[in-house]
């Protein structure tokens, strides 16, 4: 998680140039498409989308995303300040909050509490946040995976100023939500491609070494395919190594083995 204070530099304008450049909002939202087409994985996505909404969002002072599991929990991946995972962890707890609530599949797509002093349906969230100085909550569903189940998260902003999340920053943050589920259902798919891709090439190299290891045994021990298969799956289960392992060592060290 990136240091609270690098985010307090960015949002003032100071940023390393990476980030999304100071200027009228549509030109801030061209230079976040570019960083969202960059990102090569959900991880680099949420943190450009939370780092769009602390320096875009007017009234924002905090800004965390909430994910659900599928076994139904709930946890905050990215935050500009610990005290957002501290705020988000109240409403897990609870079970209820505008992050949770959000992120609940009936959620009408935001949750939106413009002064948490006289806030009554959330008792523990609105007394933590206050407690900290934030007076203004503002959550927007999050789309990270576009295939099923679809878990739905949430993007987070607070604010310490009563009324600064009006329906202006309500109309940001879901623009910004939009780009970032949009954005993450590209790298997860890729991401998904690419994992399956992996185990495919491994499962031909495992498939291709474990024939050449049985050629050699059938070459060396005079047996057939399913005996020299059979040799090589007991002594792999005796020396507890697996398969592919002890034909890629057979396979690579047999004019080794002749020699001695």
């Amino acid at each position: 998680m990136a240091d609270e204070r690098q985010w307090q530099r960015d949002k003032a304008g100071f940023g390393s140039g990476e980030n999304m450049s100071d200027g009228p909002l549509a030109e801030q939202f061209i230079g976040l498409t570019r960083l969202l087409l960059a990102a090569s994985t959900p991880a680099q996505v949420l943190e450009q989308v939370v780092a769009a909404a602390y320096r875009v969002v007017p009234g924002a002072d905090l800004v965390s995303v909430t994910l659900r599991a599928p076994h139904g929990g709930f946890h905050t991946p990215v935050s500009t300040g610990e005290v957002g995972l501290e705020l988000d962890e109240v409403q897990y707890r609870a079970g209820t909050g505008p992050c949770v609530d959000t992120a609940d599949s009936e959620s009408p797509g935001y949750t939106r509490s413009e002064d948490l002093r006289a806030e009554k349906r959330w008792p523990d969230f609105s007394r933590a946040a206050v407690r900290h100085g934030f007076t203004a909550i503002l959550s927007t569903v999050l789309v990270p995976d576009a295939a099923p189940p679809r878990l739905p998260g949430a993007l987070n902003i607070y604010s310490r100023r009563p009324g600064a999340l009006d329906s202006q920053a309500q109309d940001t943050a879901l623009l910004l939500a939009t780009h970032g589920s949009l954005a993450l259902a590209t790298t997860s798919a890729v991401s998904r491609a690419e994992l399956e891709a992996s185990h495919l090439r491994r499962a031909v190299e495992s498939r291709d070494v474990i024939g050449q290891a049985k050629g050699i045994l059938m070459q060396r021990r005079g047996l057939t395919a399913d005996e020299a298969f059979d040799l090589l799956r007991r002594t792999s289960q005796d020396l507890n190594v697996k398969l592919a392992e002890l034909a890629r060592t057979l396979a690579g060290r047999h004019a080794e083995l002749d020699t001695q």
